[in-house]
C-alpha cells in the first residue's frame, strides 16, 4: 500500500501578512500608475513613443542621433502633422519622457509582482486558495501592456488623439486590478471569512464602491474626448442644467459616448450621485459597533466633499495638469477607501488562531 502524502502545511499568519504586504506595495504602485496615466494624457504626450518595445524599450534615446531618429519617427505620425507641426526636438523631448516614464513604470510593477510572488510560491507562504487569484492578477498584468499598445495604436493611424473607448478600456482595466490586488491583500491581512447576512452596510458599501467605479469610468470618456474643456461652469452648463448639444447625436447610441456635451453632463450627474450616496452610507455606519468600520465611513465622507470639490476647481479652472492629476489621485483614493470599507462589511477577521491555520 502506497502511503499517502502529508498535507501541505498552510502558512503562519506572519507569512500571510508579509504577502499582503507585498500585494499592497504593487497595488501602490498600480495608484501612482493611474495619476502618471493622468498627466501622461493632460500633457498629450502618450503619442509621442510610435513603437512597441517591451525589452528594448526600457532604455531611452541615447546620444543626439537616437534623439533624432526617434524624433524622426514621431514627425511621421499624426499628431505631428495635424497638432504639432514645427515642434522643436527640446519640444518633442518634454512629451516624450511623460510617455517613456509611463512605460517604464509598467514594466517595473511587472517585476515588482513576478519576481516575489515566485519568491512566495517557492517559499509556500501563498494560501492555496490564493494561489489561482495571483495568477490571475500575473496574467491581467500583461493583459494590461496590450491594451495599453491597442490603445496608443488608435492614435498612430488617422487621427492625432487615442480612442475614447480604448482608454477606458485601459482605464477600467488598471482599475480592476488594483481593486482585485487590494481586496486580496485585504483578505491575506484581516481574514476572509463572510460577516452575517444583516451586518450593517453588507449590501450598501459595495454598490456605493461599484458606483465610484462606474464614475470614474465615465471620467474616462471625459478625458478621451477633451470634454472637460468645455462648458466651464458649475452647476450650470452655459447657463442650462442641460446643456442645446446633449443628445444631439446620430445614431442615439452613439451620442452617451461620443457627444463632448453628453459625457461631461453624465459625469457631473454620476459625481453628483455618487457623493450624495458616498455620504449616505457614510452616515449610515459612522454609527456601526465595529472601529474600523466608524473610521472608514468617516474617511469616505471626508474623501468624496474633497474630491468633489476638486472636480469643479479642476472644470473651473480648465482642467490645469497640476489639478487633474489631483483630482485622478483623489478618485482613486476615494475608491480604494470604499473598497476598503466594503471588505470590512462582508469580511471578518479570522483571529490569529483562525489564521494560522490558512
Amino acid at each position: 500500500m502506497i502511503a499517502a502524502l502529508p498535507a501541505e502545511a498552510p502558512p503562519s499568519l506572519p507569512a500571510r501578512r508579509r504577502v499582503a504586504a507585498w500585494l499592497f506595495f504593487v497595488a501602490a504602485l498600480v495608484f501612482l500608475m493611474t495619476v502618471i496615466g493622468g498627466i501622461t494624457r493632460l500633457t498629450e504626450s502618450g503619442l509621442s513613443i510610435v513603437d512597441w518595445r517591451p525589452v528594448t524599450g526600457a532604455l531611452p534615446p541615447i546620444g543626439e542621433a537616437a534623439w533624432t531618429a526617434e524624433f524622426e519617427k514621431y514627425r511621421q505620425s499624426p499628431q505631428y502633422r495635424q497638432v504639432n507641426q514645427g515642434m522643436s526636438l527640446a519640444d518633442f523631448q518634454r512629451i516624450f519622457w511623460w510617455e517613456y516614464v509611463h512605460r517604464l513604470w509598467g514594466r517595473l510593477i511587472g517585476l515588482a509582482y513576478a519576481l516575489p510572488f515566485a519568491w512566495f510560491l517557492w517559499k509556500g507562504a501563498v494560501p492555496r486558495p490564493y494561489r489561482p487569484h495571483l495568477w490571475a492578477a500575473l496574467a491581467l498584468g500583461g493583459l494590461q501592456g496590450a491594451v495599453g499598445w491597442v490603445m496608443v495604436a488608435s492614435g498612430l493611424v488617422d487621427r492625432p488623439s487615442v480612442s475614447q473607448y480604448r482608454l477606458v478600456a485601459h482605464l477600467g482595466l488598471a482599475l480592476a486590478i488594483y481593486v482585485y490586488l487590494v481586496w486580496l491583500g485585504l483578505g491575506l491581512w484581516r481574514g476572509d471569512r463572510p460577516t452575517d447576512r444583516a451586518a450593517p452596510g453588507r449590501r450598501a458599501a459595495p454598490a456605493v464602491a461599484a458606483l465610484a467605479f462606474l464614475t470614474i469610468l465615465s471620467g474616462g470618456f471625459v478625458a478621451g474626448l477633451d470634454a472637460g474643456m468645455i462648458y466651464n461652469s458649475f452647476p450650470l452648463m452655459d447657463g442650462q442644467w442641460v446643456p442645446d448639444l446633449y443628445g444631439s447625436m446620430a445614431p442615439w447610441w452613439v451620442d452617451p459616448f461620443e457627444n463632448a456635451a453628453s459625457v461631461q453632463f453624465h459625469h457631473r450627474m454620476l459625481a453628483i450621485l455618487t457623493a450624495c450616496a458616498v455620504l449616505a452610507a457614510a452616515a449610515r455606519l459612522a454609527g456601526a459597533s465595529a472601529p474600523l468600520v466608524r473610521g472608514l465611513a468617516w474617511a469616505a465622507g471626508a474623501a468624496v466633499l474633497a474630491q468633489f470639490s476638486l472636480g469643479v476647481a479642476t472644470l473651473l479652472l480648465h482642467v490645469p495638469v497640476a489639478l487633474g492629476a489631483a483630482h485622478q489621485a483623489g478618485a482613486v483614493t476615494l475608491l480604494t477607501l470604499l473598497v476598503c470599507l466594503a471588505h470590512a462589511t462582508l469580511r471578518r477577521p479570522d483571529g490569529p488562531a483562525a489564521a494560522s491555520r490558512g
